[in-house]
């Protein structure tokens, strides 16, 4: 499973400011956004294009299109503070939503809801900000495969090894972006040092 960690001094102080415990909800959702931004140029960094000719104002030349048509699938809830740089760098992508709840128990994440385009012959970005055990991102990835997938990458801000080699055993073909891979789970299941619970912050619940 390849695994791409981003690499970019920005990147670094954004993540550091998402860190904070002292962030407020309305930054904590800029610096998602802004984070998001560039790992979904990054995630989209080999998409295929075509050659086409066009016209400029001064003569034909020609150009490099895109002709894959995309689609992004954010694990809810918390995966909603990632699509939105997806819709504003490409108008046209797909949006599907699957519902996993995490119980905080036991650590198992049920399912709640599940609503997909069609997507045989997308590429699809399957998001979510935390990759912890790894279970809600294995159970993703079974869904949007059994839905016709065959394409698919998996982008989150903060990963923990036992996430990465989850998602491994079970999708080994599937790339994983993340900005930062972080040192281990607690107890709890938590990443550490990792940045909280992602859709707490995000929301401010």
């Amino acid at each position: 499973m390849p695994l791409r960690i981003l690499r970019h001094p920005l990147a670094d102080h954004i993540l550091a400011r998402l860190r904070d415990r002292n962030t407020n909800p309305a930054l904590f959702r800029s610096l998602s956004y802004q984070l998001s931004l560039m790992l979904a140029l990054e995630a989209t960094r080999e998409l295929p294009a075509a050659e086409k000719e066009i016209e400029t104002p001064l003569e034909a030349t020609k150009v490099r299109v895109l002709v894959q048509p995309l689609a992004v699938i954010p694990i809810l809830r918390a995966g909603l503070g990632m699509v939105q740089p997806f819709l504003d760098l490409f108008p046209d992508i797909s949006v599907g939503y699957v519902g996993l709840e995490r119980d905080h128990a036991t650590a198992i994440a049920r399912s709640y809801y599940c609503k997909l385009p069609p997507l045989r012959g997308r590429r699809v970005i399957v998001v979510d900000p935390m990759l912890a055990t790894g279970g809600s991102a294995v159970q993703a990835l079974d869904v949007i495969k059994a839905a016709g997938a065959l394409d698919l990458a998996l982008v989150c801000i903060v990963a923990a090894p036992e996430g990465i080699a989850a998602v491994a055993a079970k999708h080994p073909e599937v790339p994983v972006f993340v900005a930062a891979l972080d040192r281990e789970l607690n107890s709890r299941k938590y990443i550490l040092p990792g940045l909280g619970d992602f859709g707490d912050r995000l929301y401010g619940t």
